[in-house]
């Protein structure tokens, strides 16, 4: 059996899964990776690498290779398709009834209603929902995608969760946990980091307020800001608007390896995107390493990963009050931030990492194509788990759950 995977191009935050399944493919099956686009530059300057592992294939460097690379697609038995634009590669796959996976994130990222624009469902009906009785699947990245889907009625009980899954490092994790700090004056003090492009729906802004919120309060903290972007002349003033050159540090960017050994040392990881980021995969990075990750409930992988008040903490988008609730607890609460990173931790490293997303996508594919049934639920009970059913869900219904699971209340919005 080969399985192909095809993007737009390969990144560390997917080489771990690739990997893993050709760990754990098994002797006589293949997997490969199918890149349709060169790297952009962006993402070079940000510290990606363009070195490209052995079972990569380039489709856009001659009129030969991407003829070899769209005859792979169309005859191998599995392929997932995630992450490119071009449909032609994968439309003569779908035509011919062939076992296929999609892979997104979320639809309508500026807002669901959007739906209802006739050309966009024409669109939708082309290249999904026109193939519900092909032997297609939606992998979801992340929660709101079900959702999404549901409104133009795709793939009706074929959705199933999944995501990013960035390498997963495991640590002692009472040494993790005693090294969290910043050091200042021969003391570790609270060590708060945002990392990411600046641009408007990312929101480093908020960093800023939030920073502001607990200097206001004489708590005592370290905030490195690190990236660059559109925003950055609008973050530098208002840095200085409100004098935060003690406490908080404007970095630019840094190689993800840098970042994760900053993630280590951080208390609380600020994630402060709105619905525009799909998935986020610096959630999954902060968690394992430890991180009180406090982000924004529309952030995709926000409804996977993040009970909050038990592995994460979580606050409605424009609720700026709660945010700043939240990080005032955090800061103070030693022993909150410390039960929180520990179970951040262990969400990657039981549940949502390579390995096991591997193993159950391969266990769907042995379901599906070969007529073999497997009951995840009981392999990997954790209702959060790749792999397990997704059901569409209203975007009040989602937020709902989050804010019931930390407190048992609504916030009146959604009572």
């Amino acid at each position: 059996m080969r399985i192909v995977f095809v993007s737009n191009y390969i990144n560390h935050h997917q080489i771990p899964f690739c990997e893993e399944m050709i760990a754990q493919c098994g002797e006589g099956n293949e997997f490969i990776f199918v890149q349709t686009e060169e790297v952009a530059e962006e993402r070079v300057k940000m510290g990606w690498e363009t070195s490209m592992p052995g079972y990569v294939k380039l489709a856009y460097t001659d009129a030969e290779s991407n003829r070899q690379c769209r005859q792979l697609i169309f005859d191998s038995e599995v392929v997932i398709f995630g992450g490119c634009e071009d449909e032609s590669y994968i439309t003569p796959r779908l035509e011919a009834g062939k076992f296929t996976f999609r892979y997104t994130e979320r639809v309508y990222k500026e807002a669901q209603w959007k739906w209802i624009s006739p050309r966009g469902l024409i669109k939708k009906y082309r290249e999904h929902t026109k193939y519900n009785d092909k032997p297609v699947y939606l992998l979801c990245a992340g929660g709101y995608v079900a959702s999404d889907f549901g409104k133009f009625r795709a793939y009706k009980n074929k959705m199933y969760k999944w995501g990013y899954f960035p390498a997963v490092y495991e640590y002692d994790i009472d040494e993790l946990m005693a090294n969290k700090g910043y050091e200042k004056d021969g003391k570790k003090i609270l060590y708060i980091l945002w990392t990411g492009r600046f641009l408007d729906w990312k929101h480093p802004e908020l960093a800023l307020e939030v920073a502001k919120s607990l200097k206001d309060k004489n708590i005592e903290f370290h905030m490195d800001v690190v990236g660059n972007g559109p925003e950055e002349a609008n973050v530098r003033a208002l840095y200085e608007k409100y004098e935060l050159s003690d406490c908080v540090d404007l970095m630019d960017f840094i190689k993800p390896d840098e970042v994760r050994e900053r993630m280590k040392q951080a208390n609380i990881y600020l994630f402060t995107s709105d619905r525009n980021e799909g998935w986020g995969a610096v959630a999954n990075e902060a968690m394992n390493s430890g991180c009180v990750v406090l982000a924004d409930s529309m952030i995709g992988a926000v409804p996977y990963l993040i009970e909050s008040g038990e592995n994460g903490l979580t606050y409605e988008t424009n609720m700026l009050s709660t945010l700043f609730i939240n990080a005032e607890e955090a800061a103070l609460n030693s022993e909150m931030r410390d039960s929180i990173g520990r179970n951040a931790y262990s969400t990657m490293v039981d549940v949502w990492n390579p390995r096991n997303a591997a193993a159950s996508l391969l266990d769907l594919i042995d379901e599906k194509l070969r007529g073999e049934n497997f009951d995840l639920a009981k392999r990997m009970p954790d209702r959060y788990a790749p792999c397990m059913r997704d059901f569409p869900k209203t975007e009040k219904r989602i937020i709902a759950e989050l804010y019931t699971s930390d407190s048992g209340k609504l916030p009146g919005d959604f009572k």
